[in-house]
């Protein structure tokens, strides 16, 4: 299956906007969105962004009912209302409300999580470890991966409000042996790369992400990856 991956959006709209146009040439089979919808560097005020950030997702996932959704630190900030860098007090509610609404537009549950695997690609946030899956999953089998997914899927902010979780790992700074290193590929965002890289089992996509004045960080390609051949490729 030929997936578009959305990274990272941190209010910027219109990059829904681009992946819309892109899946109406059926460049993929899906998209999934790797969130971190909201905060930006300097937005917290910017209510207006917010709302028309969190509209341009909702009316996506209408365009395409079947997009996938993996949580990130930053949504999950409101959710479980734990404050971090960029987190928008004056935004918490609009936030809080918009989260439920796409979330009421998503039909299926199973659409939106922590992590979600096609074939032998998971895709999430931060990143899936060996030692965090053994810890967190003792209760079923190890080499189980859908098993696994489920358990960690099914945890809360006392177990994911951590560095080393699938919402907050960073394995392109922290080495660290990833789950099924040898088998199953990892689709993740949250660390801003200049562009799309692999290393090792991991797939790095955070391309859109900027510097505090705003400057692009990386190149913004999307990232186009065929689950069965694990052959991949950036896209304008």
């Amino acid at each position: 299956m030929k997936i578009l991956v959305i990274p990272d959006v941190h209010l910027k709209p219109w990059m829904f906007d681009r992946a819309s146009a892109l899946m109406s040439t059926n460049i993929a089979d899906k998209a999934l969105c790797l969130m971190d919808i909201p905060d930006n560097w300097g937005h917290e005020l910017d209510l207006d962004l917010y709302i028309e950030t969190f509209d341009r997702a909702i009316s996506f996932q209408k365009q395409h009912p079947d997009t996938l959704w993996c949580y990130g630190n930053h949504d999950l900030s409101y959710i479980w209302n734990r404050g971090e860098s960029g987190f928008s007090l004056f935004a918490w509610q609009t936030v809080s409300d918009k989260l439920s609404s796409l979330r009421r537009h998503i039909h299926d549950d199973n659409q939106i999580a922590y992590i979600h695997r096609i074939d032998n690609v998971m895709f999430m946030h931060g990143g899936l470890t060996e030692s965090f899956a053994a810890f967190f999953a003792p209760d079923v089998d190890f080499d189980d991966a859908d098993a696994v997914i489920g358990r960690i899927n099914s945890l809360g902010v006392q177990e994911m409000w951590d560095e080393a979780s699938p919402i907050w790992l960073r394995p392109q700074v922290y080495a660290d042996r990833m789950y099924k290193e040898d088998e199953l590929l990892q689709v993740v965002g949250h660390t801003p790369v200049e562009e799309i890289t692999r290393d090792r089992n991991i797939i790095s996509c955070d391309t859109f992400s900027t510097y505090r004045d705003g400057t692009p960080f990386g190149n913004c390609e999307y990232l186009l990856i065929d689950t069965s051949t694990w052959e991949y490729r950036g896209v304008k």
